[in-house]
């Protein structure tokens, strides 16, 4: 049997990380041997791996990438520290000399460029295929034996500050990088065009049977609308990307076109507190709904009326593909991978980036019955498992 290794961070809730499960939903263990490398055995999802998964035993070396500084000094992990601390204060000065109003993400790709070097190789086998889901990819690349290995791309790189040259070094050390979808190649050789030859695109697959059984396990007790109201539904992490700090200015002008609704944002992160103090501003306290982090969203994107991303930027947003499989009218903002995402007004509509524009996007589609039970019957008609791309896998290895 061929051998697979897929090393990621851990398994907490995720686009990401769905996009991981279907991948391993869709393997055939009758022909591959699967190892699964999780830097942290945490996360919701860690239930859903199946059986014919090889999760491999944690290394304690490589837990202390995400945790608390002064948890890496309790444990007793010095090395981790000092290399922690090396990658912080590197990435720092790089910050500062390099500010062009971007997210940056040299913070994170320090943390693992200066501490992997300390980590012992454990994993003493030689696979046929070595994935790193994940960004940052040094940990695959350096400490893993494999005839082929393969880095990952989510998002679109062009909306990240990054150390390019740090970050070439670690990428040019793959046979393979996969990106997710077209605009997320786009995006990804406008700042590493060096690397055109290594792309192989790889669309998301959606584990379809635990998604659709995972929609009827349990309630949305807690989604409430009146009999006149709509319900509309966001999924994501509170980050920037996810655009949910303006939703309560959007969501303030539907209601001055006249629209009833309610909209309820799931997920967690570091932007709550912004989304929080933007819905008091805006006097959204009972429009807009923060339900928190679901480890089951799927009962509530089965109860919503419409689903919508209003993302600043996306690779391809899972979310949005598992809203389309539950055959449900999908409303997404028009970031850059947008057309990638959808066929606009086929089973899914495209609407203005602006808070007026979106506002006015919504409330039509909202209003065009026709519209919506075309978009619905449509989405009811198509595959979003997409579970023959995991034939690209297997090809770079038969190659």
């Amino acid at each position: 049997m061929k051998k697979i290794l897929i090393a990621s961070h851990c398994m907490e809730l995720g686009g990401a990380e769905r996009s991981l499960l279907g991948i391993l939903n869709a393997m055939d263990y009758h022909k591959y041997e699967v190892d699964l490398f999780l830097y942290r055995h945490t996360g919701e999802l860690l239930k859903y791996i199946p059986k014919e998964v090889n999760l491999l035993p944690e290394d304690k070396q490589m837990s202390m990438l995400a945790i608390p500084f002064q948890n890496v000094i309790k444990k007793g992990q010095f090395s981790m520290a000092l290399g922690r601390y090396r990658g912080k204060k590197k990435a720092l000065q790089f910050n500062k000399e390099n500010v062009n109003g971007k997210e940056s993400m040299v913070m994170l790709d320090y943390s693992h460029k200066y501490t992997v070097p300390y980590v012992k190789k454990r994993i003493h086998k030689t696979y046929d295929l070595a994935i790193s889901f994940l960004t940052p990819h040094y940990y695959v690349a350096e400490k893993i034996d494999a005839k082929v290995k393969l880095a990952w791309i989510h998002t679109d790189y062009s909306n990240y500050l990054l150390d390019i040259r740090s970050e070439l070094q670690m990428w040019g050390k793959y046979d393979y990088i996969a990106s997710i979808s077209p605009k997320c190649t786009e995006g990804f050789l406008k700042v590493f065009p060096e690397l055109k030859d290594k792309i192989v695109e790889i669309s998301n697959i959606n584990a379809e049977n635990l998604i659709r059984r995972q929609a009827k396990d349990e309630s949305a007790g807690d989604m409430n609308v009146e009999s006149a109201e709509k319900c509309l539904c966001s999924i994501g992490r509170f980050a920037q990307a996810k655009n949910f700090d303006h939703v309560p200015r959007i969501a303030k002008k539907m209601l001055e076109k006249g629209m009833e609704f309610k909209w309820f944002l799931i997920g967690y992160g570091g932007e709550e507190a912004l989304i929080r103090k933007q819905i008091k501003e805006q006097g959204m306290e009972d429009t807009v709904i923060i339900l928190g982090k679901k480890d089951n969203p799927y009962p509530y994107i089965e109860k919503c009326d419409f689903y919508i991303q209003p993302s600043r930027y996306e690779g391809k947003a899972v979310t949005v593909l598992e809203a389309q499989m539950l055959g449900k009218p999908v409303i997404i903002t028009a970031y850059p991978s947008s057309e990638s995402q959808l066929e606009d007004g086929i089973d899914g509509v495209i609407v203005p980036m602006d808070d007026e524009g979106c506002a006015e996007g919504i409330v039509k589609v909202m209003g065009n019955l026709e519209l919506c039970e075309k978009l619905i019957k449509n989405c009811k008609s198509r595959d979003y498992s997409n579970c023959k791309e995991v034939e690209k896998l297997y090809d770079l290895i038969r190659e």
